[in-house]
């Protein structure tokens, strides 16, 4: 797995009202595993555990 910067102050958080899309895809396929989305904590925790963490809408938390 290959790391890709990523500067999170320069994505568009208030398009979707603090929520990006964000795709998992498999990394040997390139195959979508799943659509999920996540606001700034879910993104900062993905990156700093490299573990994915989505926030979930319908509970209003990580």
């Amino acid at each position: 797995m290959s790391r890709v910067p990523v500067d999170v102050d320069s994505l568009d958080w208030d398009k979707g009202d603090g929520l990006l899309p964000v795709i998992v895809q498999d990394a040997s396929s390139a195959r979508v595993l799943m659509l999920g989305y996540m606001n700034r904590a879910a993104l900062e925790l993905t990156l700093s555990s490299a573990r994915v963490t989505f926030f979930s809408r319908r509970r209003g938390q990580l």
